[in-house]
């Protein structure tokens, strides 16, 4: 007697039903490991900073004064309209210069060539009436042998109206001079100097960061200011030496010395400025170059 077809298409249906439980089950369960949680080893135990010298008087005041609070007002500056992008930024260094005779005038002041080309610079007022731009765009001088930089305008304090970032060049050596003014009750105001061999300045938010090159290869220093309220200037806030971006060379560092011919200066230095006057800081709005920066 011959087999029974019936029973031909039941096994084949209970397998295939089989298979489908197989396959169903492994699904599942790959999905359970996905995103689960795994076991990264033992975690290291934490340790608190341990204090040294515990029994050493702590100090109450700074072993030097360097000049960390700039808040200085320019005279002879005009600020037409309480704007900022009004003043004229060759005017503000020709005042600085004017202030410190003994670091501008004469051959034998440290800085005396670049009170000699400011003469190269004209008189009008270097783009800086614009509020848009690409910082490409522009040659970085206002003249060629002007060592003034072309100024850039960001709210640096966050306020809605634009501070002046304005740089020169401190020759003949190769310190770059960094100033930033704002505006309080329509006169010109200094609120963060700092002089040193520059590899880059960069607005970064409502910060100013400085790169300088490190005597050991491969490093940089990198400082940062950033707006304070309560003493109305731009204060140093973050001072690393990091690995620089491109992996190269930090740089030589020039023949060190009191830093004029290229080479960190070590920490911020204090630029001598007019007497610090009170007042309300006006400033800020997006960078510009002239315009915007980018």
């Amino acid at each position: 007697m011959l087999p029974s077809r019936r029973g031909r298409p039941a096994r084949v249906t209970a397998f295939a039903a089989l298979l489908l439980v197989t396959a169903a089950a492994g699904a599942l369960a790959g999905c359970g490991d996905t995103g689960g949680l795994r076991d990264a080893g033992a975690t290291a135990a934490a340790r608190s900073p341990a204090r040294l010298w515990p029994g050493l008087p702590p100090a109450s005041s700074p072993a030097y004064d360097i000049g960390e609070v700039e808040h200085a007002r320019v005279e002879g500056v005009a600020v037409p309209g309480g704007d900022i992008r009004g003043a004229d930024p060759v005017a503000a260094v020709r005042a600085e210069i004017a202030a410190h005779p003994d670091d501008y005038a004469g051959t034998g002041a440290r800085y005396h060539e670049t009170s000699a080309r400011m003469a190269d610079c004209g008189t009008e007022n270097p783009e800086n009436t614009e509020d848009t731009g690409d910082a490409g765009d522009t040659e970085d001088t206002a003249h060629d042998g002007c060592p003034v930089l072309r100024p850039y305008y960001r709210d640096l304090t966050g306020d809605g109206r634009p501070e002046m970032a304005l740089g020169f060049r401190l020759l003949p050596g190769r310190l770059t001079a960094v100033r930033v003014y704002t505006v309080e009750k329509d006169r010109l105001v200094r609120v963060m100097s700092y002089d040193d061999a520059v590899s880059a300045v960069e607005l970064a938010g409502r910060a100013v960061v400085v790169r300088s090159p490190s005597e050991v290869a491969g490093y940089e220093y990198r400082l940062q200011w950033t707006w304070d309220a309560d003493q109305r200037a731009m204060l140093l806030t973050s001072d690393e030496m990091l690995r620089a971006d491109d992996g190269g060379d930090g740089g030589d560092g020039g023949d060190g010395g009191d830093g004029d011919d290229g080479g960190h200066t070590g920490r911020p230095s204090p630029s001598a400025s007019p007497s610090p006057s009170p007042s309300s800081p006006s400033s800020a709005s997006s960078p510009s170059p002239s315009g915007d920066a980018p």
